[in-house]
């Protein structure tokens, strides 16, 4: 009887003596990428009870049976790391990226109002806020130190503010640098994130944007859970506290969730929001199944959208008049009861 042990191939007499056997080396990556392969393919397993140990042991694969224990406990290891980095696919690359970037905003904000705060005692009239203060500060530190070719310079002589001492401006000067370097790493994430959409969702960066694109696979769960969703769900993807209202009482249904941002819907008058937003995510939902299925850049997806749009608001072009209440003439004030 032939059978696949994760050791190697052994044929088993009928007595259940090991007759012959094609072993591996002892080398753990190689023994733990065989185990994977054989739990998938199941291709002559061993029956159930029998004893690995004793086989390994009679074909001289170990020489005690304490190394069968301590090799398949590193065996088993190797295995569960290659099946974590495995899993790490590129989508989920993105989506760690999306959500580092969004604890990176949190925290870049946070800090920039601080500095915003701490600063404002000593120059008020700088007027500058975010990266733009945190690099002034970082660069120049007191008022005083603003040269006459800074547009600053006439506000920082006439400033009502308190002075800046040595070791208050070395404290406020560090503490710039590390929100400047915040802004840095965040450009460095959304340069990945550019990158990384344009070669693994290719039509999905046409139609949304790298960003958008990004976030509606960071809320679905994957590329592939993305592109099961029916377009109806990508419309208001983002949106569930509106929809849970809307299901749960009379509240109106959500018309977009995260797509508002596409500047296709943001720009539009607000009549045409919800028509709009039901295109973009007709295409949305074909250009992630694209994606997932093919990974071929279709730009005729764009120029769809763009035309559906364009019959949108020509065929929209005024907002709707409001319906008169039932049983109410156009105009006409309702009778107070007496």
């Amino acid at each position: 009887m032939k059978l696949n042990a994760w050791f190697g191939i052994l044929e088993i007499g009928e007595d259940g003596k090991v007759l012959s056997a094609d072993l591996l080396s002892k080398d753990v990556r190689e023994l733990a990428q065989r185990s994977l392969t054989l739990r998938e393919s199941r291709q002559d397993p061993p029956p159930a009870g029998f004893d690995l140990r004793a086989a390994a042991l009679g074909c001289g694969f170990i020489e005690f049976p304490a190394e069968y224990d301590s090799l398949l406990h590193e065996v088993a290891l190797e295995a569960v790391k290659i099946q974590v980095s495995a899993s790490l696919t590129p989508d989920q690359r993105i989506i760690q990226a999306v959500e580092a970037l969004d604890d990176i905003n949190e925290t870049a904000n946070s800090l920039s109002e601080r500095l915003s705060e701490w600063y404002g005692g000593y120059f008020p009239e700088s007027g500058l806020g975010g990266e733009a203060l945190a690099f002034f500060v970082a660069k120049y530190g007191s008022r005083e130190n603003v040269g006459p070719d800074n547009p600053l310079y006439a506000k920082a002589l006439d400033s009502m503010g308190a002075n800046l001492e040595a070791e208050d401006e070395a404290l406020l000067r560090g503490f710039a640098e590390s929100v400047c370097s915040l802004y840095e790493r965040r450009r460095q994430i959304e340069t990945y994130i550019e990158s990384s959409m344009e070669r693994i969702a290719p039509n999905l960066n046409l139609v949304a944007g790298p960003m958008l694109g990004a976030r509606l696979i960071s809320i679905a769960g994957s590329l592939e859970k993305l592109a099961l969703f029916p377009s109806s769900t990508i419309q208001v993807i983002g949106a569930s506290k509106a929809l849970f209202k809307h299901l749960r009482s009379r509240a109106p249904s959500p018309k977009h969730g995260v797509i508002f941002s596409h500047p296709l819907i943001n720009t539009a008058p607000w009549w045409l929001r919800g028509k709009i937003a039901r295109a973009l995510a007709a295409k949305l939902s074909l250009a992630a199944r694209l994606d997932l299925y093919s990974g071929k850049k279709d730009p005729a997806l764009a120029e769809k959208l763009e035309e559906k749009v364009r019959q949108i608001r020509a065929s929209n072009s005024r907002p709707p008049q409001k319906k008169p209440e039932s049983g109410a003439k156009p105009g006409a004030k309702k009778k107070r009861r007496k």
